[in-house]
């Protein structure tokens, strides 16, 4: 990351002075944990609003979009430095194109992760999907299988567009946990994950609204339905998934190419060479010296020694 432009983070002043406050205090949190660099990844299909997120945590346009192109191949790492602190938010293009996982997409990601350390992914995905299906669970399996099952400790799960009326008249809270409880149970079934793989209680849900028509608190906060305050609220996860105990991601290349399959059965090859050396080679051994004790002298000789007998 040495090679990365940081900038001061002068977004932040772009905030309501209370969330201003409740960020401050956040970050202060970090720094007494020592940290110092907090870096978070951003994934998920495209479309969903991962670069408007982006833009509203860093408090201004970093990241370009357009709703009438698509959206490239590539990463991008945006870098922001306040009193000490330095954060970094990637992100990235749609996993999803034409209904099939995108490979140059997903390989320029792994590209662009190698040596880079990981200590928080939001998975972001839209509140107003009102279903889930199997392109959710390739793309969490293409995420698992890139990253390893232990980004899920360090991982929350963001849902935009929270702007809305929920259909058929349910209440707002309702809708939103049916849509949670549905989005994760797909995201723990794509990254095949067991209660023994997460180190932690279950993985968080906050919902976010980018756009302009966000409604506002008293204190000139954007809020959600709820009235929580939602920029501040989700710095406050993404702080409580960093500090949760457990490890951030260092992507290498071997976490990212997979096990190399020449060295599969490498462990097991001096389990076999001593079960032939006990099992074949021993017992062969013992079989030949017993059939030498067996005989006192060799058959050639005895036969030798009888024929000189009948000579004379």
């Amino acid at each position: 990351m040495a090679s990365q432009v940081i900038r001061e983070w002068s977004g932040i002043n772009t905030f309501a002075p209370a969330t201003q406050t409740k960020l401050f205090e956040l970050l202060g949190k970090l720094k007494i944990e020592n940290v110092n660099t907090l870096t978070i990844l951003v994934m998920g299909k495209g479309g969903v609003g991962k670069s408007s997120t982006v833009n509203s945590l860093i408090g201004e346009r970093a990241v370009s979009i357009s709703p009438f192109q698509s959206e490239g191949t590539r990463p991008v790492m945006v870098s922001r430095s306040r009193a000490g602190f330095t954060l970094n938010v990637i992100d990235t293009p749609g996993l999803i194109e034409g209904g099939y996982i995108n490979d140059m997409a997903l390989n320029n990601i792994k590209s662009f992760l190698l040596n880079k350390t990981i200590d928080v992914l939001l998975y972001v995905d839209r509140l107003d999907s009102y279903r889930v299906d199997n392109l959710d669970r390739e793309v969490v399996k293409a995420i698992t299988d890139s990253l390893g099952k232990a980004i899920w400790n360090r991982a929350l799960v963001v849902l935009t567009h929270a702007q809305l009326s929920p259909p058929d008249g349910l209440p707002y809270d309702e809708f939103f946990s049916k849509r949670s409880e549905a989005l994760i149970r797909a995201l723990r079934l794509g990254a095949g994950l067991k209660k023994h793989d997460m180190q932690g209680s279950a993985i968080p849900v906050v919902l976010v609204e980018n756009s302009g028509r966000c409604n506002k608190n008293e204190n000139e906060e954007k809020i959600l339905p709820t009235g929580t305050p939602w920029i501040s609220h989700l710095v406050q996860i993404i702080t409580e998934v960093a500090l949760n105990g457990s490890k951030s991601i260092v992507v290498d290349k071997k976490l990212i190419e997979g096990p190399n399959p020449n060295d599969r059965g490498k462990i097991l090859i001096p389990i076999f060479l001593a079960f032939q050396y006990f099992f074949a080679i021993k017992p062969i051994e013992w079989a030949i010296r017993g059939d030498i004790a067996q005989e006192s002298r060799p058959s050639w000789e005895t036969r030798d020694t009888s024929m000189v007998s009948r000579r004379f």
